[in-house]
């Protein structure tokens, strides 16, 4: 069984992804899929044999750093595209305009406009944005769209922001690119190109 890892709880925007690429090879009955609170702790797992992959959004803030701490025992072995779960802006209902703080993950914080609200946290998931306006640490969020239909009684949905399509890098242990390019010449793209 091969097993695969990423970042998250169940329901993150990874381990969502993550789902999808399985589902999209054919091997989600088969494979065993293992998540970590962050990646330094993925990649030595995935060093140590522990799992087989390593799955991250290309624009997620430790990619670079990852990339390079980790480069001469884990290589890129594979990169799609593929959209994240929608999301919404919401605030507390009853907060009014611009009222306190608006929490975030850093790569949502530019989906929508937030100067209307003085202080911007960032949280390191969205679940944690999620669990922040649960909590009442907040006035305001950008959260799954699922999370803000489940507790419309209390969040009132101010912007849809919808999916998001991002860049994902596949991390292993046994490079694939044999010194040049790995390139899908038959991809969506590719076609274009030929047109």
């Amino acid at each position: 069984m091969l097993i695969f890892s990423t970042l998250g709880r169940e329901g993150s925007n990874h381990h969502f992804v993550l789902q999808q690429y399985l589902a999209a090879h054919g091997i989600a009955e088969t494979a065993r899929i293992v998540l970590f609170d962050d990646f330094h702790s993925g990649a030595r797992a995935l060093i140590a044999g522990e799992a087989d992959y390593l799955l991250q959004c290309a624009v997620h803030p430790a990619a670079a750093e990852l990339t390079g701490s980790y480069r001469a025992a884990m290589v890129v072995v594979d990169a799609f595209i593929s959209p994240s779960r929608p999301m919404t802006l919401v605030r507390t209902t009853g907060s009014g305009e611009g009222a306190g703080r608006v929490g975030v993950q850093p790569a949502t914080q530019n989906y929508s406009d937030l100067s209307a609200w003085p202080t911007v946290v960032h949280e390191s998931t969205v679940l944690a944005v999620q669990a922040g306006l649960t909590e009442g640490r907040y006035d305001a969020g950008i959260v799954f769209t699922s999370f803000a239909a489940a507790h419309a009684e209390r969040f009132e949905a101010i912007e849809s922001i919808g999916t998001v399509c991002d860049a994902w890098i596949l991390y292993g242990r046994q490079a694939v690119d044999e010194g040049r390019a790995v390139v899908w010449k038959g991809s969506p793209v590719a076609r274009q190109f030929r047109e």
